[in-house]
């Protein structure tokens, strides 16, 4: 029998549980993922957060100090950034005296990730470099197929920006996606959304490993890039997307993006994985 202690929260209904396994002790395979996301046997969520030390991960080259965040989706499969998993695994750290308030410094298999708490409570964190593909793709859903973008946002996205009247919440996104494999081998992300202006967006996602989800920060990102060069010409600029779960604001440079949204820890407690 393995127990472990546990908190669950959530960013702008993105919901996760997070794991403190200071010294990469607690060997997680896909099984105990997946018991420990299922909402009706586990604990239920969209996603694991496991909070290492970064010296205890061996494919961590950079300072030792830092946290790392072990992302794992629903399904057991490992994911290298999920945005409103970062604002969470950085809001448990601070609830739990393990990092400051004003800037904290994260260690991803997408890299090194700041991340600040702002005078609102709300949390802002770096994303990367935005990556837009010059080739389309496709998805398809319900018989009908879309053309789509791709985006790496140090995980894949294919965005279907869809026209201003298209009915964005009659889609039915519990039906199987089709997208092209041979460009996403390992799976893909795939965001609808309807852009009114290129800093105004409503978004709708479907993960890899989880279905549709209620937010993906790493998909407001790549929806806000995608609209934004579509309709300026350029990837740049401020949007506030709306997701099913709230609101989040995105900001695009050439050399970084910025995440902004809240998250919340909402339950501790303790759970003994089964044999």
């Amino acid at each position: 029998m393995r127990s472990f202690s546990f908190a669950k929260g959530h960013a702008t209904m993105n919901n996760f549980v997070v794991i403190l396994d200071r010294s990469n002790a607690l060997n997680l395979s896909p099984a105990d993922v997946r018991w420990i996301c299922d909402r009706r046997t586990g604990l239920g969520a969209d996603g694991l957060l496991r909070a290492v030390k970064a010296k205890h991960m061996p494919q961590w080259q950079g300072p030792p100090d830092l946290w790392f965040m072990d992302y794992r989706n629903a399904d057991g499969s490992v994911a290298a950034m999920c945005g409103n998993g970062l604002r969470l695994f950085v809001r448990y750290l601070i609830e739990e005296d393990l990092a400051p308030r004003d800037e904290v410094f994260v260690a991803t298999p997408a890299g090194q990730r700041t991340v600040w708490e702002r005078y609102d409570g709300r949390l802002r964190a770096t994303m990367g470099q935005v990556s837009l593909d010059d080739a389309p793709t496709w998805v398809e859903l319900g018989g009908r197929r879309y053309e789509a973008h791709g985006v790496e946002v140090g995980n894949p996205h294919a965005v279907v920006l869809l026209a201003r009247d298209d009915n964005l919440g009659g889609l039915d996104l519990a039906r199987p996606l089709g997208f092209d494999h041979g460009r996403f081998p390992e799976g893909v992300n795939v965001e609808f959304v309807v852009a009114g202006t290129p800093d105004r967006l409503r978004l709708r996602t479907v993960e890899r490993g989880m279905g549709e989800t209620y937010s993906c920060g790493t998909g407001a990102v790549a929806a806000a890039a995608v609209a934004a060069r579509a309709l300026t010409g350029r990837a740049e600029g401020d949007a506030v997307v709306t997701v099913r779960g709230g609101v989040l604001d995105v900001r695009l440079t050439p050399e970084q993006a910025y995440l902004t949204g809240p998250a919340t820890v909402v339950a501790r407690g303790e759970a003994t994985l089964p044999d």
